[in-house]
């Protein structure tokens, strides 16, 4: 991947605990058309949820598949979250949606996130969504319905290495009113598109 490519968009990354609203305030911005905003779908060797398609939800990949694509260095960035349990970003995904003259958004985990903003310092804005508090994100993972109550604690626990991480970020939104937090986020994304 090339950087500093005259014709290559803007990176926006949101990245925040599990249950903290950054895929609502991703897909809210998505729907701004000024913007000219792509998603960058990542992939992951977890197993499908619910009715999530694979090339649209995320790239479904084994665990095996994942490692040789390390090991061929195909990914921008890559974590094992659990183990196993990959999640990365495919350098051929953001060179699509590139390709396409469009700005891409990244929904990640926050290692992802600051890899992201590592690499590409000029053409990233990286975005902390930070929840009112651990105990609200609880509450909210809980109403989910998606995990059990293990994987609930474990993403908890997680949660709060997370929240130690928010400074390192370029702006932390607080999402306590989802209404202010999905302004707040068009602002600072239209703001840095248009720079």
């Amino acid at each position: 991947m090339s950087q500093n490519n005259p014709n290559q968009g803007k990176l926006i990354v949101f990245s925040a605990p599990s249950g903290s609203g950054k895929t609502t305030i991703v897909r809210h911005l998505l729907q701004q058309e000024a913007l000219n905003l792509a998603f960058s779908i990542s992939a992951t060797s977890r197993d499908k949820r619910g009715e999530e398609e694979h090339a649209k939800d995320y790239y479904f990949l084994s665990a095996d598949d994942f490692k040789q694509n390390i090991k061929d260095d195909r990914f921008l960035e890559w974590e094992e979250v659990y183990h196993n349990n990959f999640y990365g970003t495919l350098k051929t995904e953001v060179e699509r949606l590139w390709a396409l003259g469009k700005n891409v958004i990244f929904d990640i985990d926050v290692s992802g996130g600051l890899r992201i903003k590592k690499k590409f310092p000029e053409e990233t804005i990286a975005i902390f969504v930070k929840p009112p508090s651990i105990d609200e994100l609880k509450i909210r993972l809980k109403k989910r319905k998606t995990e059990s109550e293990d994987k609930i604690k474990m993403r908890v626990a997680k949660a709060s290495a997370e929240l130690a991480t928010a400074p390192l970020f370029d702006v932390i939104i607080e999402n306590d009113n989802l209404e202010k937090a999905l302004i707040e986020a068009e602002q600072l994304v239209g703001d840095f598109v248009k720079a």
